[in-house]
């Protein structure tokens, strides 16, 4: 037992040596440092130090840049197809305004189809009769007012002279010639561009044509089969969506159908208001003018003042300022009339639009396309503010076509996940149906109908038959017992000689 204490000792003492040569031996370097906890305090330190405002205006404003580089080349897309696309817009709002008539005509029992068409018919009526009325007073008001627009250009110039004389300022006749021959001159020189231009018109009228055509062409189909059409785009739809965006379709259409209807009795009262005071005035062209109001006022705020002006301008060359001023005082009545009372009591209610956002998306649609967009921003914009706010809303929770819509999606995925069932009650019931049919097209194969038949026929018939088959029965009968004669025969003759063997 001493002698193993020392053991123990060197033992540990060994130990304690091989630790300190470890330790001292080499010293212990420091983790490399992590690039990783540095990034993510930099960036903590970038997101402390940018105001949080800066950073949603940041967020929101790359999302728009997107919406409006989205929305640019969308444009840009459809500047090429121009031709297809504006004669679809006009043929959805003919299709809005004459879909009353078309379903007069349906509860009428005409077919859709021949309802379409006559509801188109009626419209080329009207507008053909328009346009002959306008060409016959468009005839007889040149030939009637060419004096008075001779005289109306005098008067002009005899009232520019007496103001520039005030002003200081003298136009003399030779001056005024000499202005005339320079307006000549310059439309000599510049013949060929005003030869381009009228080439390029003439395109332009080309293309109207053929978008009449296709107008009309569609038209027929908007009407006849557009529930259809709209329900075959909707199933381009997620099913997830597809009642929702089915139900804020209909009521984007229903809100566009009521604006151009209202658009057309607002119109009408402009024309008539207008066209009353020219021919109460005495201006020429009253009812030209009348039409064009009509036509100018389907372009909201802008139309119905340009086309009056028109009036006015007529009304000062052909009978002077004061009924120039007369006539501008009944412009500006009837634009009175419209906008404090026909547009919030009518239009309010047909489609819920701010005076400003309609006078807003005009200007925007004429700077983009021109008089077309003037034309179709605003129906556009009232179709797109109504779906809006059906989907803003929820509004197709509590839809009934939408809701419909929804169940049938339920009840087709329910039959879609159901097991398939077992085809051979099918084939039987095909195999059954095959065999009645063959044996109702020949009755002979039919054991009911022969015993029917045969029951129901001359007894006197029958009693023939079963004489002719007696005799028969008792040949066999005979037959049969000298089979039967014949066999017992052998069998004895067999027997007897077994018998004689023995």
């Amino acid at each position: 037992m001493p002698s193993g204490v020392p053991g123990v000792a060197c033992v540990t003492m060994e130990r304690m040596t091989r630790d300190d040569e470890s330790s001292f031996s080499t010293p212990a370097t420091p983790p490399a440092p992590s690039a990783e906890p540095v990034d993510a305090s930099d960036e903590r330190r970038i997101q402390e130090d940018i105001p949080w405002g800066v950073r949603i205006a940041a967020a929101w404003s790359w999302r728009v840049l997107l919406v409006l580089a989205f929305t640019g080349v969308l444009l840009w897309l459809l500047s090429f197809v121009k031709l297809l696309i504006i004669p679809l817009l006009v043929a959805a709002l003919l299709a809005t305004l004459l879909r009353p008539v078309h379903d007069f005509l349906r509860r009428l029992k005409f077919p859709a189809l021949l309802a379409s068409i006559s509801s188109i018919l009626l419209l080329l009526a009207v507008v053909n009769g328009l346009l002959y009325l306008v060409g016959q007073e468009l005839v007889q008001g040149f030939a009637e007012m060419t004096d008075q627009v001779r005289t109306g250009v005098l008067e002009l110039v005899r009232m520019a002279e007496d103001a520039g004389q005030q002003l200081g300022v003298t136009v003399s006749t030779e001056e005024f010639d000499q202005w005339l021959q320079q307006a000549q001159q310059y439309l000599q020189d510049n013949s060929s561009t005003l030869l381009g231009g009228a080439v390029s018109i003439g395109s332009t009228a080309g293309n109207i044509v053929v978008g009449l055509i296709l107008s009309l062409f569609t038209l027929i189909f908007f009407l006849a089969d557009g529930e259809r059409l709209w329900r075959f785009a909707v199933e381009f739809v997620p099913s997830k969506f597809r009642p929702a965006v089915h139900g804020a379709g209909r009521t984007g259409w229903t809100a566009l159908g009521s604006y151009v209807r209202v658009q057309v009795f607002v119109a009408a009262v402009d024309a008539v208001g207008i066209g009353i005071g020219a021919q109460l005035l005495g201006v020429p062209l009253a009812l030209p003018v009348a039409v064009l109001v009509f036509l100018g006022s389907f372009i909201p705020v802008v139309g119905a003042v340009v086309t009056g002006a028109i009036a006015i301008i007529l009304a000062l060359v052909a009978n002077g300022p004061i009924n120039a001023l007369l006539m501008l005082g009944v412009v500006l009545l009837v634009q009175q009339i419209e906008s404090n009372v026909l547009q919030p009591i009518v239009m309010g209610k047909a489609v819920r639009l701010h005076p400003l956002a309609v006078v807003l998306a005009v200007t925007a649609g004429t700077t983009l396309l021109g008089i077309v967009g003037a034309l179709f921003a605003v129906p556009v914009l009232a179709f797109i503010n109504r779906s809006t706010r059906y989907l803003v809303r929820e509004e197709w929770r509590h839809d009934d076509v939408a809701l419909a819509m929804e169940h049938e999606q339920r009840l087709e995925a329910a039959r879609r996940e159901a097991p398939p069932e077992s085809e051979e009650p099918a084939d039987e019931e095909t195999l059954a149906g095959l065999k009645r049919r063959l044996k109702e097209t020949v009755p002979a194969l039919d054991p009911e109908r022969r015993a029917a038949r045969g029951e129901a026929g001359d007894p006197g018939a029958s009693g023939d038959s079963d004489a002719a088959r007696r005799p028969r029965r008792a040949a066999a009968g005979d037959a049969e017992t000298r089979r039967a004669a014949d066999r017992s025969g052998g069998a004895d003759e067999d027997r007897r000689h077994a018998e004689d063997e023995e």
